[in-house]
């Protein structure tokens, strides 16, 4: 499957000659627009695991436990790494492509038609920044429309969990909860 992405980068107005946008967040900053395809690809861990995906994410990061073959959705790879140059900080990634056979484990928790399962989900976390600083950024700059986003805490109502993670992901209907 291939589709068309068109996505904005906000640069210093030195590096680029296109207009100001008003609406912009970012008072003075420029926005200019790229559109490439996008795709979801088919890698193997044991061939293509140090691959570099994009500047800050190897195949490696979205792999399954016990399986060779990870899908990834090139959109979110796009996605992960806006966020990455937003927040000037590695973005963790805790679960990125599943098996169906993981995705059903008690342990994992999955739901029966999960993004992870089509390359499409990443659960990440930034060290330092809130599950909900991470959250309302990726809902107000990355994905105001669609897509889907999941805050997932670690609190009294879940005391196992061993780190507190916003789940992200690149379906076409736009859908929040808390997890």
């Amino acid at each position: 499957m291939v589709l068309t992405l068109a996505v904005f980068w906000l640069l210093p107005p030195a590096t680029t000659t296109t207009d100001k946008t008003k609406s912009s967040p970012h008072p003075g900053l420029l926005k200019r627009k790229v559109v490439f395809s996008i795709a979801i690809k088919e890698y193997s861990m044991s061939r293509d695991s140090t691959r570099q995906l994009s500047p800050s994410f190897k195949v490696r990061e979205f792999g399954c436990k016990g399986s060779d073959v990870i899908l990834i959705d090139e959109e979110l790879v796009v996605l992960l790494q806006c966020i990455r140059e937003h927040f000037g900080k590695p973005v963790h990634i805790t679960s990125g492509y599943r098996t169906a056979a993981y995705n059903a484990r008690k342990d994992v928790g999955g739901v029966k038609f999960s993004q992870h399962q089509y390359g499409k989900a990443a659960d990440i976390w930034i060290d330092g920044v809130s599950v909900d600083t991470l959250a309302n950024y990726i809902d107000q700059s990355v994905l105001p429309n669609t897509g889907g986003i999941g805050r997932y805490y670690k609190d009294a109502a879940h005391p196992n969990r061993k780190q507190p993670f916003v789940h992200i992901d690149v379906r076409k209907a736009r859908s929040r909860w808390l997890g």
